[in-house]
């Protein structure tokens, strides 16, 4: 009877153990999908982004010519 006990335990330890390693797979695919859309992100920015800051800078510029008159 102890030993089928032992048995049984030890096959759900093994059955945890696997999880474990399973989870750190999902965690790293996870996390490689998010550096990816992040990186893909960056690089779209990275083109519209000096237009963005031209435009807010015109912006500016007529905002405080406005103020001043």
């Amino acid at each position: 009877m102890m030993e089928t006990f032992v048995a049984v335990q030890n096959r759900f330890n093994r059955w945890l153990g696997e999880k474990k390693g399973q989870n750190t797979v999902e965690y790293l695919l996870m996390l490689t999908v998010v550096v990816g859309v992040v990186l893909v992100a960056g690089v779209a920015l990275k083109k519209y982004m000096p237009q963005l800051f031209q435009q807010i800078q015109e912006m500016i510029g007529k905002a405080a010519g406005s103020l001043g008159q």
